[in-house]
């Protein structure tokens, strides 16, 4: 059972031919072992992590009204502030307030031939008591985008597959989602869920923490892994749609937050990087003596199955970790589901 996650550096790929095969190959083996790793090396500026991190602490130091004033709410899009108690990760509250920010694009209205998750894309909501937030979270944004690429081309590299096997679902609409969180501390009513225990839905994440902030724990051999980041790297790890793609040989694992102790709180950014969501994620062939180690795919804590559409994971998601959003602006989706389940 390790005590710490592996550590990868992806500037190992620009050290000549040998050194990137074995960068690929340790890529490979922590995302088939454990799901988890460490990312350093990667280029992302440390000016610019300091000023993401810097803005995160200024925005929920706001008061209430101007957070308020872009509660997600007011977005059919689910984008926006959410209080503290507002998000539901497999149907438990979360002790977390937090912002949701996806790509700007045109709304795309409902209709009879038109897939339910286009409703997905839309504008921001940006703060107007924090003009600064959005130039930076838009060049955030760049920056991850392209570590994430990177990352999933040397997967395909790593298991046998061109280095592009991917890129026609990533590289032009991708649907990422940033959210910055905040974690209070734990209450004196014992409440202690940051997040509860859940596998990511899209591709893969890369997530920033507040240098030295523990809560992270990730699920391995039946135990829990604590994790605490070294400054500046990455927390990356596979999302669903990633292990589907290689019929469970990379896996979604497992993990949760807890909440900082009370009087504490804690800073996450995580970038979750997907496809377009019309993407039918592409199935990779693996070699045979890949092949014979993939497990399947992971059972979901709430028996959901994995679907083949990007964008039906994505709005279902939502509207289970958000129903009072859904309740005010998809009330059609929410109807739809309530007689199915019936």
């Amino acid at each position: 059972m390790p005590d710490a996650l592996p550590v990868l550096d992806l500037s190992r790929l620009d050290r000549g031919d040998a050194e990137a095969a074995a960068f690929r190959t340790d890529l490979r083996r922590a995302a088939h072992e454990v799901g988890f790793f460490e990312l350093v090396g990667h280029g992302v500026p440390d000016g610019l992590i300091d000023e993401i991190l810097g803005l995160s602490r200024r925005f929920f130091a706001l008061p209430e009204q101007d957070k308020l004033a872009i509660e997600n709410r007011r977005s059919p899009q689910f984008r926006g502030y959410t209080r503290v108690g507002g998000e539901r990760t497999h149907g438990d509250v979360d002790w977390r307030e937090q912002i949701d920010i996806a790509p700007e694009r045109p709304t795309v209205d409902p209709g009879e031939d038109v897939p339910d998750y286009l409703r997905l894309e839309g504008p921001n909501l940006w703060p107007d008591a924090l003009p600064e937030l959005r130039p930076v979270v838009e060049r955030w944004q760049a920056e991850l985008g392209r570590v994430a690429l990177r990352l999933l081309r040397a997967w395909s590299e790593a298991l046998g597959a061109p280095a592009d096997a991917f890129d026609e679902a990533f590289a032009t609409r991708p649907f990422t989602l940033l959210k910055i969180v905040r974690y209070p501390g734990a209450t004196a009513d014992d409440r202690t869920q940051g997040v509860g225990a859940h596998r990511d839905g899209g591709v893969l994440t890369l997530l920033l923490v507040e240098p030295g902030k523990a809560g992270l724990q990730v699920e391995h051999a039946g135990e829990w892994i604590d994790v605490v980041p070294r400054p500046g790297a990455f927390v990356v790890n596979i999302g669903e749609m990633l292990e589907l793609a290689t019929g469970g040989y990379l896996r979604a694992t497992l993990h949760r937050v807890v909440a900082p102790a009370a009087g504490t709180d804690r800073i996450s950014v995580p970038f979750f990087f997907n496809p377009a969501l019309d993407t039918r994620m592409p199935r990779i062939p693996l070699a045979p003596e890949l092949a014979a180690e993939a497990r399947g795919l992971s059972a979901d804590p709430t028996h959901s199955p994995i679907l083949d559409v990007y964008g039906d994971n994505a709005l279902r998601y939502r509207l289970r970790a958000h129903p009072d959003v859904a309740a005010i602006h998809h009330p059609d989706l929410v109807a739809r589901k309530q007689g199915s389940a019936g």
